[in-house]
């Protein structure tokens, strides 16, 4: 990973005021605390979110639970447990069908869909959602490891003729084969799914970093950009000025991670990535992803408004976890699939929960408590502690604010020694509010910037 040169540097900024929410719209419900990172190791941020934090942009924020309207509870899915669902999968066989037959939903054409997504409207204040994407290349066909699939009928016509033979000899003269039973599809089965030669569309997927030094990234940044822009304001209804180019790169572009290469780490490295969906030549989506020591964190989807009837948001999630499992592969530790924040107060932010087995993070102990225990605690109010052990903490609870790093002057040194060096007011509590919510270990590692 990165070497000692590598630091996390960030300026706090506190959390008392409360702007508008973007889900109950109420005008100064939203409480969170922010802290602008100007860069940032991937493992701080993997403990940063384990801790409830999320990125926009290099802005870094943690919902302030107890005092938001809508309380926002990180969330993250088993990717290697996972399976998908009935409706996971007719997501898959919509598109698969529209790439083989060019069909789409009966009675909508490109141009004519109603646009409904669940996308998180604080994302570009300080709010992320998470429906991200990952498209894997449609040619990659069937995993020759596998047994073929046998079709029902010709599974109904071997049992009869097992009957038959047992009718006649009084014993069956040949065994059950274990591969009668119909063992369900993979993910990965179903992502994959050979197209026909002469399908009707093309897609193809490119994982591109968020970097305008790769020539990848910088030759489709502008088609990127138009895309997002059409996106916001057909989706969300944003004004033009609201998703200028400047807004895009801020939002979208900007990231505090640094690249990070590891020999035990995926191929591609750790960081934040574009997966750009090119169908017959022209992107037409694009997930903003971050991967991590421990997992591939979605960030935001956008694509053109003449193809939500495909289920994007769903289907993007569903590719998101294929790719988790392929880079586990690669590097074990990478098991899980964050969503982003999971919303019980708000019913259209609830679908996140249908990707399981999944956990909410414990707002008290940041210990992961599966989902099932934490809804039924959330159905009787909209804050709640999911660790019921009355015993248990937060095992990387601020103990020592005096060891916590600071930058001053360009020097790094502790917090203990800056305080004696400091002229004017103290700052003490507003430095032990900011190393309270980052943890001991993290308050350690990461440099707050001290003017």
């Amino acid at each position: 990973m990165a070497g000692d040169s590598s630091y996390t540097i960030v300026e706090y900024f506190g959390g008392d005021d409360g702007y508008r929410c973007g889900y109950c719209k109420n005008d100064k419900g939203n409480f969170s605390h922010g802290m602008w990172s100007h860069t940032m190791t991937v493992q701080d941020y993997q403990d940063l979110i384990d801790r409830g934090w999320r990125r926009s942009g290099k802005y870094v924020y943690k919902p302030t639970l107890k005092k938001t309207c809508c309380p926002q509870y990180a969330i993250r899915c088993h990717a290697l447990k996972f399976q998908p669902s009935k409706s996971h999968k007719k997501v898959l066989k919509k598109m698969n069908k529209f790439l083989s037959k060019g069909e789409l939903p009966e009675g909508q054409e490109p141009g004519q869909f109603i646009v409904s997504v669940n996308i998180d409207h604080n994302a570009l204040q300080t709010t992320m959602h998470c429906v991200g994407t990952i498209l894997a290349k449609k040619c990659s066909g069937a995993d020759p490891s596998r047994p073929p699939c046998r079709k029902a009928k010709d599974l109904r016509k071997e049992r009869r003729l097992q009957k038959e033979q047992t009718r006649q000899h009084g014993v069956s003269l040949t065994k059950p084969a274990p591969s009668l039973a119909i063992q369900p599809k993979s993910l990965e089965d179903l992502v994959s799914e050979l197209l026909p030669d002469d399908a009707s569309h093309r897609l193809e997927v490119r994982l591109v970093p968020v970097n305008f030094e790769d020539p990848q990234f910088a030759a489709s940044y502008q088609q990127s950009a138009a895309l997002y822009a059409r996106y916001q304001m057909a989706v969300h209804g944003d004004d033009p000025s609201e998703c200028s180019e400047s807004q895009f790169q801020r939002f979208l572009c900007d990231s505090p991670l640094e690249a990070e290469f590891s020999p035990d780490g995926p191929e591609v490295g750790y960081g934040s990535f574009h997966q750009q969906y090119w169908l017959d030549g022209k992107i037409v989506a694009v997930g903003v992803i971050d991967i991590l020591p421990t997992c591939v964190s979605s960030v935001y989807l956008y694509y053109h408004p003449d193809f939500a009837a495909l289920s994007l948001g769903s289907y993007s999630a569903l590719r998101e976890i294929a790719f988790t499992r392929q880079l586990q592969k690669q590097s074990p530790k990478l098991s899980f699939y964050y969503l982003g924040f999971y919303i019980h107060s708000c019913p259209k932010m609830r679908y996140k929960g249908q990707y399981r087995p999944s956990d909410l993070l414990c707002p008290e102990t940041y210990a992961w408590v599966p989902i099932e225990r934490c809804t039924a605690l959330l159905d009787e109010s909209r804050y709640a502690r999911f660790n019921q052990d009355p015993d248990a903490g937060d095992i990387r609870a601020l103990k020592d604010v005096g060891r916590a790093l600071v930058l001053h002057r360009r020097a790094v040194m502790p917090y203990v020694t800056y305080s004696r060096k400091r002229k004017g007011a103290s700052d003490e509590r507003e430095v032990q509010q900011y190393a309270s919510l980052v943890g001991q270990q993290c308050a350690e590692r990461i440099l707050l910037y001290r003017s």
